[in-house]
């Protein structure tokens, strides 16, 4: 498995900046990418912080499970719609990574996580094809068709080629922001159900400037709290944050 090289972390600008809260780029200390989720993680303990808005604030409802729905196929070529909504999730052959890459009508988001090095990116869908781009030089793009996402990462001076297949819920991405005592937290996941049972996830997650432990979600309800540096975090689906992106 070959290293993505030294810890890379920017400061966060503009749109993408409002919607992740901390640079696209970032490394993280390392996590377990083939460890199944593990409900027993969850440390409701210490002081309760509910993510709501794009800084950590919100009514303080706790978040629920959302309902799994399948994502549809597209079709080769496809454009999308006002109205769609495709996931794709698969590993990054070459360095152990895994990426997600979440379509709502125009618009992409797209995350890449080893459990060291981290990218958040974003950009259109048209045409049947996704271009993405993230802070500090980070760019990605694929066709989509088929049920899979085929195409290729640029992350550290380095090129890599993927396939992700089309998943459904709880596979996917996951991301969780807050403000503990006066720091901002900004966490992230991937889940990825395996064909023999369990789940396959990774994740970073950087208090402020300082890299984190990132806890692992419950693979079947991968919106049930979890516990970072005391504190309780409500991690959201894609559809929860995405439209901070936009």
């Amino acid at each position: 498995m070959s290293r993505l090289g030294p810890i890379v972390t920017l400061a966060a600008g503009a749109v993408l900046a409002a919607g992740l809260g901390v640079a696209s780029v970032t490394a993280a200390p390392a996590a377990d990418p083939t460890a199944a989720a593990r409900p027993d993680d969850t440390n409701t303990t210490g002081d309760a912080v509910r993510t709501g808005g794009p800084d950590g604030t919100g009514d303080g409802a706790e978040a629920t499970a959302p309902a799994a729905e399948p994502s549809p196929t597209p079709r080769s070529g496809e454009t999308a719609s006002a109205g769609t909504k495709l996931d794709y999730a698969g590993r990054v052959p070459g360095n152990g990574g895994l990426i997600a890459i979440s379509v709502r009508g125009g618009k992409a988001i797209g995350y890449f996580c080893d459990g060291r090095t981290e990218a958040w990116l974003k950009g259109d869908a048209t045409g049947g094809k996704v271009g993405l781009e993230g802070f500090g030089g980070a760019t990605a793009g694929a066709t989509l068709g088929g049920g899979k996402a085929t195409g290729w990462l640029r992350l550290g001076g380095r090129k890599w080629n993927f396939t992700a297949a089309t998943v459904k819920k709880p596979s996917g991405l996951y991301r969780a922001t807050a403000q503990i005592r006066g720091a901002r937290l900004r966490a992230g996941w991937i889940v990825l159900r395996r064909p023999e049972g369990g789940f396959t996830q990774v994740g970073a997650a950087v208090l402020d400037e300082t890299q984190v432990r990132v806890p692992q979600l419950d693979g079947d309800r991968p919106t049930a709290p979890v516990s970072v540096d005391g504190a309780t975090l409500y991690p959201q689906d894609v559809d929860g944050f995405i439209q901070e992106m936009r």
